[in-house]
């Protein structure tokens, strides 16, 4: 096994066009990495880049204590996984996951006993005599999975590998996949467009946007604690309400002022921005921090009423949808209160987990981040 670094690692395309802009990051041996983003953001251009696939204009890749730039992609002792499950079709399961050992001229008996002891991990063992037009979508990605694990690499890669399967069948497979790593142990770069996929299956994560990395943490203090505007709008679903504020200091008391809010700021929270006063910032609150004035009659202040204008029933919790003044919030809430569309509420706001962000910088003013 092995770690993976990337130093000031760059992307620049022969039209000038620059994709990657000297990232740096460290992956610890044995760590489930996962690089998550929006699309055209390059998490999938790094990858191809660590995996050998797309050539480097700048930086170094290190895989263990080796510099790799130089080094075909044979040769890295990688294994990747891609969005599509490229098996061949005329091979059985077995032959489609021996066929790259075969390739390296590994001893029969060899291949047999890699094939058979990932298939057994991967529950494919009844299925090694089928064709992949036999297998479902889940299935055919287990082969390429397995495929990957029989080559024993150091490092495994892989770029949206659920992409193409259903809703449920994702679930399954992200589970699988998190199995597998707690199994092999092996280092694991995982690159998704599904922040849902990247808070359960990461030990750590890795936020791109416009080919630069904008945090690195665990998936609890990357909920907790985003660093900057982009963290907080992309984790967590559904997203945190970002509005425009203001903040303002009476008696000492802090209170950010939106255009039709004025919101009462814990104590310990002003403490952190008082150079602040006077400026715009953005503000920032979960909607798990937004509720009815029915869950909370004891609330003495930082509750408006409003009209709600959608509701999304969710079974185990509802969404509710409300626009005070020019913003557009959403709370998540008890389904027992029965909020209907169009009612009039009173929604009150738990200002301890309000976030503030500089304006300009777009960073966080008062949860820095504890990176693990």
């Amino acid at each position: 096994m092995a770690g993976v670094k990337l130093e000031k690692l760059e992307k620049t395309y022969p039209n000038g066009f620059k994709a990657v802009h000297g990232i740096n990051l460290d992956i610890r041996d044995g760590e489930f990495m996962v690089v998550v983003g929006p699309s055209g953001c390059a998490k999938s251009t790094a990858l191809r880049m660590v995996a050998g696939l797309e050539e480097i204009t700048g930086g170094k890749i290190w895989i263990g204590d080796r510099v790799v730039n130089d080094v075909e992609p044979k040769d890295r002792d990688i294994a990747m996984v891609f969005q599509n499950y490229a098996l061949y079709p005329h091979m059985s399961v077995y032959k489609n996951m021996a066929w790259v050992l075969k390739l390296k001229k590994i001893p029969k008996d060899e291949i047999d006993q890699r094939v058979r002891r990932a298939a057994d991990i991967l529950g494919l063992t009844e299925m090694l005599t089928r064709k992949p037009k036999q297998l479902s979508g889940g299935q055919m990605q287990r082969v390429a999975v397995g495929r990957a694990i029989v080559r024993s690499p150091k490092v495994f890669l892989f770029d949206e590998p659920l992409s193409n399967l259903d809703a449920k069948l994702r679930v399954q497979m992200r589970v699988e996949i998190s199995k597998l790593h707690n199994k092999l142990k092996n280092t694991m770069i995982y690159v998704t467009h599904d922040q849902v996929e990247a808070m359960t299956m990461g030990d750590r994560i890795c936020v791109m946007e416009l080919g630069r990395i904008k945090q690195v943490d665990s998936p609890t203090n990357l909920y907790n604690r985003p660093a900057n505007t982009f963290v907080a709008g992309f984790i967590g679903s559904p997203s945190m309400n970002l509005v425009e504020a203001k903040l303002t200091f009476d008696d000492g008391t802090c209170y950010a002022n939106t255009d039709h809010m004025h919101l009462r700021l814990p104590d310990e929270i002003g403490h952190k921005v008082k150079h602040y006063d006077g400026k715009p910032v953005h503000l920032g609150i979960r909607p798990e921090h937004i509720s009815s004035r029915l869950a909370n009659k004891e609330a003495t202040d930082n509750f408006f009423k409003t009209e709600v204008f959608v509701v999304e029933n969710m079974g185990n919790e509802v969404y509710v949808y409300f626009t005070p003044g020019n913003n557009q919030y959403i709370a998540r809430a008890d389904p027992g209160l029965q909020i209907k569309s169009g009612d009039v509420h009173e929604m009150w706001f738990d200002t301890h987990h309000v976030h503030l962000f500089d304006r300009e910088t777009k960073e966080n003013l008062i949860h820095s981040p504890k990176t693990k």
